[in-house]
């Protein structure tokens, strides 16, 4: 699978862009605040149909586009993939202007609104039909936290690489969302003695149907990635220190994936926490309260680890991620590194690169060429980035 077309019209700093995009490797070098971390963004929002640095959509649309009429932003890519050439474009247009600062030549205080329009070889269809069609894992120095950070970027991992090789998983997470939100505010109700308890059966049931489908893949997963992770940490740490991916449920042991026994489990601990979460008015027990323990030897690492162990435990997250992509849907990814190799020493950075090197399409950002060994800089293809523009580099 590789990208063969980018292009962009008013996306983050990109008024527009239209690029060819190699095979293999390409390396773009560039200033910090020059557009390198967009524009692997732009892949990632093509994927999943939304950005993961983004808290409003609207934020995507290029603040000097906002003062146009009708505001849009528009990404649109070209897919070779085993089987043909696949279309996508995402097209974002405000529907709220953006709230203005006092001086005209400043950005937004608050990025408007925005509806979102998504279309698959011309035909329009709905967020989760993503799911799949682009597969890119990506790497920059915010992975960290997922490592060291709170218990929802684990779970938010999880969830990624599941949507990635199951698109129901996608709607089952979307609808144990909504389910969610909706039991919770009953369990308020009922503590406000403006429900029955006996409006919690349907929900109840929902939440577990749908909840009990997300543990048993997060289930599955991690029998597939614990053993690979390990591998490639130890590659690159020179670690001997085997590391386990342990996962702790608040309904207790799910690791077999078997989903009817997961759904008694689930469904007895309810039982078990009502009175509980009446008091509390939130659900206490499901695969939104759980977490992902990353241990090497008895220390938890998420814990206890150095900055340069998180690091690299977060590289070898997504390196055995690239590999199941590859293994499952028979097509390597795009893999994105955004500026990762400065915050490697020299043994890393190098495994990192032959890591990747044999992969169908590698896109890699850095702000100094000196970063990478002569050799591998001429097996890539160059670009420069600066102001919103990419121009090949000799």
């Amino acid at each position: 699978m590789k990208v063969t077309h980018l292009s962009l019209a008013n996306f983050r700093n990109y008024r527009v862009l239209d690029i060819d995009i190699p095979p293999a490797v390409s390396v773009f070098l560039g200033d910090n605040a020059q557009g390198k971390s967009n524009f692997l963004e732009a892949f990632q929002v093509l994927a999943a149909g939304k950005s993961p640095r983004a808290n409003n959509e609207g934020e995507l649309i290029a603040w000097s586009a906002l003062s146009e009429p009708m505001p849009v932003s528009r990404l649109a890519a070209e897919i070779r993939k085993a089987g043909g050439v696949l279309c996508l474009e995402l097209a974002l247009r405000a529907r709220t202007p953006a709230v203005a600062m006092e001086d005209r030549h400043e950005e937004p205080a608050r990025a408007p609104l925005v509806q979102k329009r998504i279309r698959i070889n011309g035909a329009v269809h709905r967020a989760f039909d993503l799911a799949g069609q682009l597969n890119v894992v990506s790497f920059s120095v915010d992975d960290i936290n997922t490592v060291g950070g709170e218990p929802s970027l684990r779970r938010r991992f999880l969830d990624l690489v599941n949507c990635q090789v199951d698109r129901h998983y996608y709607r089952q997470l979307l609808r144990y969302q909504r389910v969610l939100w909706q039991r919770n505010r009953l369990l308020q109700l009922i503590g406000a003695k403006q429900a029955s308890y006996d409006e919690l059966t349907y929900w109840d049931r929902e939440l577990v149907l749908a909840g009990s489908y997300l543990l048993a893949g997060r289930a599955r997963l991690l029998a597939s990635l614990d053993k690979p992770a390990a591998e490639i940490l130890t590659e690159l740490s020179r670690d001997e220190s085997k590391m386990r991916l342990i996962y702790t449920s608040t309904i207790g042991d799910v690791t077999s994936g078997n989903l009817e026994d997961i759904k008694r489990e689930f469904a007895a601990k309810l039982g078990a926490v009502r009175d509980r979460e009446v008091s509390q008015g939130v659900s206490l027990a499901g695969p939104h309260r759980d977490d992902l323990r990353l241990m090497c030897g008895d220390i938890d690492q998420g814990i206890y680890g150095s900055r340069g162990q998180q690091r690299t435990i977060a590289l070898a997250l997504k390196l055995a991620q690239a590999r199941l992509l590859s293994s499952q849907t028979g097509e390597h990814p795009v893999l994105l590194l955004d500026d990762v190799l400065s915050e490697l020493d020299q043994h890393r950075r190098t495994c990192l690169l032959e890591a990747v090197i044999n992969y169908e399409q590698v896109l890699i950002t850095a702000t100094d060429r000196a970063d990478f060994a002569p050799a591998f800089l001429e097996r890539a293809a160059l670009f420069g980035i600066e102001q919103g523009r990419i121009s090949p580099l000799s």
